[in-house]
């Protein structure tokens, strides 16, 4: 097992400030897992998808948003499919090239398509934000977690609602062994 990011939610706060105003109100002194799986269990989809988002590192958050991603869905059009293969393709191999893909992908898609949020969540993990002919621009510390939230939270509100807490609390589960630096069994 390892070792959890977060402790806390306090910790996690402090180290992202933002993520008060997504997660919402949130009892500081909680242990992070035992705020998340009592947001999974009680189905606050909202603050457990932010929290979650948050409390993974970076690339763990972009990798949990795509195998998320792929359960809500059976279904892709042609561009999500794009979108999450180059994000994949990111998480696998987390160079600079795939990185930069993988933001002009999320750059040029549509932001009311989750699979866009995911690819500029590949693209904000760290590096430049900027094309490359310009001086570079670092992404801020809690933009990728900010992108993969939206990517989810898109995704939430168009599940049917006979089986959105089910493919949600399945989401969820995941990002909590992913936490816990527990190995899951592929899907």
């Amino acid at each position: 097992m390892g070792q959890v990011r977060f402790g806390t939610v306090q910790d996690l706060f402090q180290a992202y400030p933002l993520a008060r105003y997504d997660v919402g109100k949130a009892d500081v002194d909680k242990p992070s897992l035992d705020f998340l799986q009592g947001a999974t269990d009680a189905r606050n989809w909202h603050p457990a998808v932010s929290y979650c988002a948050y409390l993974l590192p970076r690339r763990v958050a972009v990798a949990w948003g795509c195998r998320s991603l792929r359960l809500m869905f059976d279904h892709f059009d042609a561009s999500d499919t794009r979108s999450l293969n180059i994000v994949e393709t990111w998480v696998r191999q987390p160079d600079e090239q795939s990185r930069n893909k993988a933001l002009a992908v999320g750059n040029a898609n549509d932001p009311e398509q989750p699979a866009t949020w995911l690819a500029l969540a590949a693209g904000w993990s760290g590096g430049s934000v900027v094309p490359p002919e310009f001086a570079p621009v670092e992404a801020k510390p809690d933009q990728a977690a900010r992108a993969v939230r939206a990517a989810l939270l898109i995704g939430l509100c168009r599940l049917p609602r006979d089986s959105r807490d089910r493919i949600m609390t399945s989401c969820l589960e995941d990002g909590i062994q992913l936490a816990r630096g527990e190995p899951r069994p592929p899907r």
